[in-house]
Parts: structure tokens; C-alpha cells; sequence
């Protein structure tokens, strides 16, 4: 009974949260969760997004995991002017008033790289860009580029460390795995909980 009640909810949720996404593309391999909102993006083959996540004008990779409750990109606000509100830039506003249209780029373009974990209520700024094969920790605020293969934390987000040595990364990130085909996956699939070994069936 519990385990029926528990499913029921879930659909529920789903039914009564579905995701928004608007002018952006999902690959038909990767997945929405409920309540999160996508605009202006693109999400590669094999990510996923959990629920109630904003994602604006940001390109996720392939093989990402991004979990609930995040906020990647957005809008950015001008901070050597008179005023910081939108009224004075050119461009629509939640406000629907224009004192001026002065010119002002209000979202910088978002890149996560490939193979990336975002943890749950992580905070990415726009204009960021996430390396390849890194992990945010829950509850980060990211403010700086990270680099490929890094594990940050905090608010705001610093290094804590990486996850391989300096040469196991370079193979990882030669090798590009995540762009093979689903067949080449499957084939090594098998080495992937043992980066030394995956790494050296790629040099053999």
C-alpha cells in the first residue's frame, strides 16, 4: 500500500509540475524533471536535469547530471550606472517599462562541458564555464570558470580539489568518450569504474 501511494504522488507530481521549456532543444536521450524551467538552451545526449531547476540561455553537454533545486545562467544587471533595474536598458522587463534602452547584454551565454555533476541547489553565474568531467558540490555558488576535471565547493565556489592526476586527465579528455557512439560505449562500458585501466585498454 505505501509503495502504490508513493508512485501515485510521483505521477502526480509530475503531472501537476511539468517542466517548462521553451526555445530550446533536449536531446530525446536525456530528461527534464518536473517543475524546472528551460529557456533559451540546449542539452546534449544523456543529461538530465532534476526537478524544479532554472536553466536560461546555457548549453549543457553530454552525460551531465544536474540535480534539483539549481540555478544555472540569468540575467545580469548593470552595476557602473546610475541604477542597477532594467527600465533603463533596451529589451522586454518582468516591469513592462522602458525609461531608456540604453544598450546592456543581459545574459551571457552558460557552457557546461561534458561528463559535468552539479549538486543540488548549486548556483551558477552566467558566463560561466564548466570544464569537462567536474563536479560542483551542493549548495555552490560558482562565480569563475572551473576547470576540467575539478571538484569545487563553497560560496563562493573554490577548488578542493582534482579528481585525477594531471595525466590520467589529459587521456580522459583525448579519449572525448562522450562523443562515441552508443555501440562504442557499451563496448567499454566495462572499464568505466576503473579510470587506470580504462585509460590503458585505450593505449594498447
Amino acid at each position: 500500500m505505501v509503495k502504490i501511494k508513493y508512485l501515485i504522488a510521483k505521477v502526480l507530481i509530475k503531472l501537476l509540475n511539468p517542466p517548462a521549456i521553451r526555445n530550446s532543444q533536449v536531446d530525446r536521450t536525456s530528461q527534464v524533471a518536473s517543475g524546472s524551467h528551460i529557456v533559451n538552451s540546449y542539452m546534449k545526449r544523456y543529461s538530465y536535469i532534476g526537478n524544479y531547476s532554472t536553466i536560461i540561455n546555457t548549453e549543457i553537454g553530454a552525460f551531465c547530471s544536474v540535480a534539483d533545486y539549481c540555478l544555472i545562467g540569468g540575467a545580469a544587471h548593470p552595476l557602473k550606472w546610475v541604477s542597477t533595474s532594467p527600465v533603463f536598458h533596451s529589451g522586454k522587463n518582468i516591469l513592462n517599462k522602458n525609461f531608456a534602452t540604453h544598450d546592456f547584454i543581459i545574459t551571457q551565454r552558460t557552457i557546461i562541458g561534458n561528463d559535468v555533476w552539479i549538486g543540488s541547489r548549486a548556483i551558477i553565474k552566467s558566463g560561466v564555464r564548466i570544464g569537462d568531467g567536474a563536479i560542483v558540490g551542493m549548495g555552490s555558488v560558482v562565480t569563475k570558470d572551473v576547470e576540467p576535471y575539478a571538484i569545487v565547493a563553497g560560496n563562493p565556489a573554490r577548488l578542493i580539489r582534482r579528481r585525477f592526476d594531471d595525466q590520467t586527465i589529459n587521456a580522459l579528455l583525448e579519449s572525448r568518450w562522450w562523443e562515441w557512439d552508443d555501440d562504442k560505449i557499451k563496448a567499454n562500458a566495462v572499464y568505466f569504474n576503473d579510470v587506470q585501466e580504462f585509460v590503458k585498454e585505450r593505449t594498447l
